[in-house]
């Protein structure tokens, strides 16, 4: 039977031998935040229950403590014999190091027992976490686990929840999310110091100096690759990055990105940036983050005169190439031999990073017709019954599962849309708060983790389409 994961607990059974494929139990370390791991359940000021899960007749419930940010497990209905225990995970339950915590068995003359409380953060090492409750009747091999689930310790409204969910991906050893996502990591990062400045949470801005640090000198330095696009979306991480911190260095490194897509700026097909090092294609993506990242740093280097005149060029350039097509959507590239329109996919973000970058060029210059120009663009965006079927925004062939670059489109597009959103007054409130709300009702797990489907039905997540729905949360009024 299906299971709607968003409103019912998942259930997970496993025979007693498939237990031996999962990790084993073992003593997971002693966390201390306001309290220590393995407090009383009787000492929880609040209780609230997420999620639960049956077997045999026995109710395995997760119980939340929010004041104190600690969580138990129970079991009801059951009989002496029955176990329950804590799975804790960092990962966004993707495993769980610390696995049968808590463990305990319901006592003779009784038909219930619970768990202490155990913390759902570590607070000192900035591990974000959730917790699920598992347990199996006493005299049965059968096991049985919740969903996930976590406090609303900085996930007071939903724009914490999906920001804390992203985090969830957040790899502290390498300083990038999930398995080392190079420029859909710098979406995500930009999401979460979007989200610092919508939300006034700072909770997570230590991710900022953590990949900094941690990157910084990879690849080909300061964030730069062979991909212009990829060094065009670091170079405006860092951009944000300085926004809310100051820290001249990212803005130092922001200033070397715009430099090396300039470098790769030359009059083939009368100008523009190359996708890639190798100067074999020219693309809208590339050249739209280019006229963006120049603006961005012209608005914030004092006296500059040099990024202005590329984005202006960039600008020029771009419309008279015939990649924004007569519908008013953007399509993929140019064709090299001809130098113009390839006719290739318009894709969600080539719209979204084209707005935003009008937008600042606007902001820059006074330019009237940029400004117009994103409204045009914005408009096909959000009425595009192929974009946005049924006003809910939709990647050409959007997968069910959360995996390859795709997944991440969505977030720069909506990203833009909402930067023009601010700009006109509120021109597109009702639509992004329509898909923002269609997202959270249809589109997202027991803790806020969200799928590819801003529709529905929730699939899978991960970092790109994590980073997606964050941007969409935080674009919405």
């Amino acid at each position: 039977m299906p299971v709607t994961v968003r409103r019912l607990a998942m259930v997970v059974v496993l025979a007693s031998a498939a237990l031996l494929q999962t990790p084993a139990a073992a003593q997971a370390a002693t966390i201390c935040n306001r309290h220590c791991d393995g407090r009383d359940a009787a000492l929880a000021p609040a209780d609230r229950v997420p999620v639960t899960v049956t077997l045999y007749g026995r109710s395995f419930k997760l119980h939340v403590n929010d004041t104190d940010a600690m969580a138990w497990g129970s079991v009801e209905n059951g009989q002496p014999g029955d176990e329950v225990w804590l799975d804790r995970s960092f990962d966004g339950g993707q495993s769980w190091a610390d696995s049968r915590i808590g463990g305990t068995t319901v006592p003779g003359g009784a038909n219930g027992w619970r768990t202490g409380q155990f913390n759902v953060d570590d607070w000192g090492s900035n591990g974000v976490g959730v917790l699920r409750a598992c347990g199996k009747a006493g005299d049965r091999p059968e096991i049985v686990c919740t969903a996930w689930a976590r406090s609303n310790w900085n996930a007071w409204d939903r724009r914490t929840a999906a920001a804390t969910a992203l985090m969830m991906r957040f790899d502290r050893g390498t300083g990038l999310f999930d398995t080392n996502g190079w420029w859909t990591g710098a979406n995500a990062l930009t999401a979460i110091i979007d989200n610092v400045r919508r939300s006034g949470m700072r909770s997570y801005q230590y991710a900022i100096a953590a990949t900094y640090d941690k990157n910084v000198n990879s690849r080909l330095g300061q964030f730069r690759n062979e991909f212009l696009d990829d060094t065009g979306w670091w170079g405006l991480a860092w951009v944000s990055a300085y926004d809310v911190t100051g820290d001249s260095r990212y803005l130092n490194t922001a200033r070397a990105d715009a430099d090396w897509m300039f470098s790769h700026w030359d009059t083939r097909c009368g100008g523009g940036v190359y996708w890639k090092t190798d100067r074999a294609t020219k693309n809208a993506i590339p050249n739209s983050l280019y006229i963006q990242l120049n603006a961005a740093l012209s608005l914030r280097v004092p006296g500059d005169t040099v990024y202005r005149q590329r984005a202006q060029a960039g600008w020029n350039w771009f419309r008279s190439t015939g990649m924004l097509n007569g519908e008013d959507l953007v399509n993929d590239g140019l064709n090299m031999s001809t130098c113009r329109n390839n006719g290739d996919v318009t894709w969600t973000y080539n719209q979204g990073v084209l707005i935003n970058a009008l937008v600042q060029l606007n902001r820059l210059t006074g330019d009237a017709d940029a400004l117009a120009t994103a409204r045009r663009i914005g408009n096909a965006l959000t009425t595009s019954g192929y974009l946005s079927p049924g006003g809910i925004m939709r990647e050409p062939n959007e997968p069910d599962q959360c995996s390859g670059d795709g997944v991440s489109f969505k977030g720069a597009a909506v990203r833009g849309l909402g930067v023009l959103n601010a700009a006109t007054g509120g021109a597109y409130d009702s639509y992004l708060r329509r898909n923002a709300d269609t997202a959270y009702a249809a589109g997202r797990n027991s803790f806020d983790a969200y799928g590819s489907h801003w529709a529905g039905p929730w699939r899978s997540t991960n970092h790109s389409c994590q980073h997606s729905a964050l941007d969409l949360l935080n674009a919405a009024p």
